[in-house]
């Protein structure tokens, strides 16, 4: 029996090695870095192009084609963790793609200026800016890994809200964008300006659907939580009781703030459109100091 063993194990070694590039792409890129420690013959076949191009999206040649700036390394496995951890501009810089590191399925945001802010063309209500910390300022100068650990805004323009008592915003993306058979979550990436008001007060419905479909979840949110400013007199205490039921934001590795919109299973094809929205419109209280960046769609971390 040990002797079937061993010379099972020595036959499978004696493999040609894009054999064995061709086993490990059927995997995963976790297996594939896992495997780099069994041997020589296997670092160098899990090393391969071959496998790699497998673990990279079908259309990411496309998808480079589009970016603002050059994208070129010399391996395919250097190109697929680079686009893990430094997410590129594309469509003139309307939009992010990144992938997610442990599948290699696709991550994109959505650019402030690629959403419907319902106001966003009034200034007293709305104004566009270039963000301080905005990846564009820094290019020149900085690596994009620098840029990313620095907090820097991925796009040259971000909304502020100056003024609004109707806060209404609306994202969409199409579902051949993204990879089939996928859980997705989606998130508002945002910051909450110093002179902030009015974004406590009540929360804020946020929802996720396929277009021309009914329904979905609608999950209260608070995109103020810490608020500096107390509760006008004219809200009573149960807008207090509703606070422990609502959800929060989180602060990101980029020093961005980012809440969960909602999710959904992308099976829909190449025919398929996602809707995301905001709504905060009850009330009637005016609202200012909310800084967005965009809206992100990425895998859901099961």
């Amino acid at each position: 029996m040990e002797e079937e063993s061993s010379s099972t194990t020595v036959g499978f070694y004696a493999l040609p090695e894009g054999c064995i590039s061709n086993i490990i792409s059927l995997t995963s890129p976790q297996d594939a870095c896992r495997s780099l420690v069994v041997s020589s013959e296997f670092r160098s076949a899990a090393d391969s192009d071959a496998v790699w191009e497998r673990f990279l999206p079908s259309d990411y040649r496309d998808i480079l084609s589009r970016s603002v700036s050059a994208v070129d390394f010399p391996s395919k496995k250097d190109l697929y963790f680079h686009l893990c951890d430094h997410p590129i501009l594309i469509d003139d810089g309307q939009k992010s793609f990144a992938l997610e590191r442990r599948s290699g399925k696709k991550c994109f945001m959505i650019a402030a200026n690629e959403l419907f802010i319902v106001w966003n063309s009034t200034p007293e209500y709305w104004t566009w800016r270039s963000h301080p910390e905005s990846r564009y300022q820094f290019s020149l100068s900085l690596s994009l890994s620098l840029c990313y650990e620095a907090g820097i805004c991925r796009f040259s323009e971000v909304a502020e809200l100056l003024n609004v008592c109707w806060l209404e915003i609306h994202g969409k993306i199409e579902t051949r964008m993204l990879s089939p058979r996928t859980i997705y979550e989606a998130y508002l990436v945002f910051k909450l300006a110093e002179n902030r008001r009015g974004l406590d007060i009540l929360p804020a419905e946020l929802s996720v659907r396929f277009a021309a479909t009914e329904g979905g979840d609608i999950r209260s949110v608070y995109l103020d939580p810490q608020s500096p400013h107390q509760l006008p007199p004219m809200f009573p205490p149960p807008i207090l009781e509703g606070r422990q039921k609502a959800q929060y934001p989180q602060e990101r590795k980029d020093g961005w703030l980012e809440i969960q919109m909602g999710e959904f299973f992308n099976d829909r094809g190449e025919d398929g459109e996602v809707e995301m929205n905001l709504m905060q419109v009850k009330g009637g209280h005016w609202k200012r100091g909310l800084i967005i960046q965009g809206i992100e769609i990425r895998p859901k971390q099961i």
